[in-house]
């Protein structure tokens, strides 16, 4: 498994300094014209653990295409989701925002009264307004009535939404027909989810290989309840170590079926000759759950701010950009995606809308470091997650993070460089440590306008 870094978020990535020239002359990116301004491809996963890519170590799954990307792009071992669940997580890409200053801080439930407001600048709308056409395949997750449909991607600048979920998507749903998305019709029988996105998402590609595009993958998978076309379910279930360490046969076949469709991209993306002008992106919107794969040497998963819970790959492969095989161990987040995409693209943003998020463009570029000091988590809950999440936040500050635990008032700090596990609780050999963090955190927590977590259980 990987060697966390010691550096703090001023630290650059590793990988000899690559110059790029960026023109912003009229709507211009690295001198192309407008009509050459990169594309982009954005991959989410739905609950995918740190540790599950070949790139990452894992040893079990077989991911040979998004370990490629990595070969040819840059891997960051230290890249983190706003929240442990997915709403928020999602919330926080599309705005730049961290969830706490949206209020959106848990998953939204089918009833839910909560949504992304159409008023929000989110990427899809700036990227419009630059001239890019966009699509959302896949899960949207960013409204909870379904009906009233308030938070609809089509309110957020998606000119397409393809094989997104018209219902409520609870527990799952990979085989046709699909119980969230009432009125998708098959084209094959016993047609599997993931396999029809990818379809969709390199049919996409080929409708709109001659303009610039935002392509939005959001596969529902691996979310639990796992399920997977047999015959791969079969072979890993052949494979030494299967079901060892919760090396889980199901996920891993789910696994291969989304590593395929990156596959599937990259070739439609050289077919149609602008591989090498598009940027793709993958990352995964929390840590995998715990109780059907393990996230070590990560403590914990999903609905906990433990690092299982909220440390997540992500890839970017940025031709001409980008040094094929960087590894950057700056800590960064989802809500940098926003602003780094709008860079790339040469897109601007609102200038009365507050974006938390950092770009990354000069850690891809290896040009310099991030100037933010730490990144903050608040998960505030009337009641326990039922993956053992409890109403906490966190804040990360170079090597150290502090979780409050909202229930019972306690504080957690340990020094991830050493204990990558979080396994030594540092808060009573480090009280002053631990006091100004958890000040930063309160602080913090005022400044976003953050919702109050309940109150302390007796």
């Amino acid at each position: 498994m990987n060697r966390i870094g010691r550096r703090g978020f001023l630290g650059v990535c590793a990988g000899s300094t690559i110059t790029v020239s960026c023109s912003r002359a009229g709507s211009a990116v690295n001198g192309l014209s407008k009509k050459k301004r990169p594309n982009i491809v954005f991959i989410l996963c739905d609950d995918l653990g740190w540790a599950e890519l070949g790139c990452y170590g894992n040893r079990f799954n077989e991911t040979p295409h998004l370990d490629a990307l990595a070969s040819r792009g840059m891997r960051f071992t230290d890249a983190y989701a706003a929240a442990p669940v997915c709403s928020p997580t999602r919330a926080s890409i599309m705005t730049g925002q961290y969830p706490a200053r949206i209020g959106i801080n848990d998953y939204l439930r089918g009833n839910d009264e909560k949504f992304l407001s159409p008023d929000h600048a989110t990427i899809a709308k700036m990227l419009g307004e630059s001239g890019y056409v966009s699509a959302l395949i896949g899960k949207w997750h960013l409204m909870g009535d379904y009906q009233k449909r308030k938070g609809d991607p089509s309110l957020h600048g998606f000119t397409e939404a393809i094989c997104s979920e018209t219902r409520y998507i609870g527990g799952g749903s990979y085989f046709h027909p699909y119980k969230f998305l009432p009125g998708v019709e098959a084209r094959r029988e016993g047609e599997y989810l993931t396999d029809r996105l990818n379809q969709e998402a390199v049919e996409f590609i080929a409708r709109n290989k001659n303009r610039p595009f935002f392509l939005y993958l959001s596969h529902y998978a691996p979310h639990t309840a796992l399920a997977a076309k047999e015959a791969m379910v079969t072979k890993y279930k052949a494979k030494p170590g299967a079901g060892k360490n919760k090396n889980n046969p199901t996920l891993a076949a789910m696994l291969e079926s989304v590593d395929e469709g990156v596959g599937m991209i990259m070739a439609k993306l050289n077919e149609v000759g602008i591989a090498e002008n598009t940027v793709v992106l993958f990352m995964s919107d929390n840590g995998g759950e715990h109780l059907v794969t393990s996230n070590a040497p990560l403590r914990g998963g999903k609905s906990q701010l433990y690092e299982g819970g909220i440390r997540v790959p992500l890839i970017v492969r940025w031709p001409g950009a980008v040094k094929p095989g960087g590894v950057c161990n700056v800590p960064v987040t989802s809500a940098d995606l926003y602003p780094t995409i709008l860079e790339v693209a040469d897109a601007k943003r609102k200038p009365d809308r507050v974006v938390d998020g950092e770009s990354l463009v000069p850690l891809l570029r290896q040009t310099g470091g991030l100037k933010r000091k730490a990144i903050f988590w608040h998960y505030p809950l009337d009641k326990s997650h039922f993956l053992g999440g409890r109403s906490s936040g966190a804040v990360r500050l170079g090597d150290f993070k502090l979780i409050e635990f909202y229930d019972n008032g306690q504080v957690e700090l340990y020094n991830l460089a050493r204990d990558i596990g979080e396994t030594t609780n540092l808060a009573g050999s480090l009280p002053q440590r631990t006091a100004a963090l958890r000040k930063m955190l309160s602080d913090w927590r005022k400044d976003v306008g953050a919702e109050a977590p309940p109150p302390i259980r007796s």
